[in-house]
């Protein structure tokens, strides 16, 4: 009796066992399951070329954010298009084909969704504040937006349906200045360039975008460049061609590291 009570449980001895050795195979399986998943959705997962519609202001710090993302995503490529944000608009509604959009301001980015462009609600990033370029050493003498307005002056803004020429104006008549300038510039970029060709003596552009300039010219803060800071709006395309590509790299502007990059550039946070 005791024999026969004893023989049923070795079986079932060799039997828990296993079943312990296969649950710990299968915990050790599946661990590794889980290990392998953040390294299949990293990295290593995204590829091919992303291209980006970006306002003008942004092209130094984009370009940086542009190079960083292709070397923490090997085999992935962004290439950018920069220019005054409601040109770029245009060519987006117009079928240019391009995965992001980063606008200077809401009423560019609005171009682009009334035309149902935009995949998902755009985002504010950033914002930018108008600062007085002058010449190095500041010759003229400026320090206000009221001294652009002076006889003889000659003075550079960006168009009025460019977020830096729209800023502009409105700070003029916050202020309730008038300002003929001696010609309106498509971009901030050549705004700028103006000044630092000694063809104009004081051009109304971004912080960003004197910071950018470094010695070649010299800013002039002024007062009612607050009445007219302008939101920047990213967002995704609809007819991206690399969704998931384009997504990270939406998400690394808008990331920690991201953000310390472009208020290094002086962008203020949005």
């Amino acid at each position: 009796m005791t024999r026969t009570a004893r023989r049923p449980r070795r079986p079932l001895q060799v039997a828990a066992g296993g079943a312990a050795a296969l649950l710990a195979l299968s915990a050790c399986s599946s661990g590794s399951d889980s290990s392998a998943k953040p390294d299949s959705s990293g990295a290593g997962k995204l590829s091919g070329e992303v291209t980006v519609f970006a306002a003008a202001s942004l092209k130094e710090s984009f370009t940086t954010l542009g190079e960083q993302f292709e070397k923490e995503h090997p085999g992935t490529k962004v290439t950018f298009s920069f220019g005054g944000s409601d040109s770029l608009a245009a060519s987006i509604t117009g079928g240019a084909p391009a995965d992001v959009f980063a606008s200077a301001s809401p009423k560019t980015m609005k171009i682009v969704t009334d035309a149902g462009d935009a995949s998902g609600t755009p985002a504010t990033f950033v914002r930018n504040e108008l600062e007085i370029a002058t010449l190095p050493g500041n010759p003229g003498k400026i320090s206000s937006l009221e001294d652009l307005t002076e006889a003889g002056r000659k003075v550079v803004l960006c168009d009025q349906e460019v977020p830096c020429g729209a800023a502009a104006q409105k700070a003029l008549d916050a202020s309730k200045l008038k300002l003929t300038p001696v010609s309106y510039e498509q971009d901030v970029k050549a705004a700028l360039t103006k000044v630092e060709l000694k063809e104009a003596d004081a051009a109304v552009v971004y912080k960003t975008d004197v910071r950018a300039a470094g010695d070649k010219v010299e800013g002039v803060e002024f007062p009612e460049s607050a009445d007219a800071v302008n939101d920047y709006p990213i967002a995704l395309l609809k007819d991206a061609r690399n969704t998931e590509t384009a997504k990270a790299f939406i998400a690394l502007v808008r990331s920690a590291e991201g953000q310390k990059v472009l208020s290094g550039a002086g962008f203020l946070k949005p």
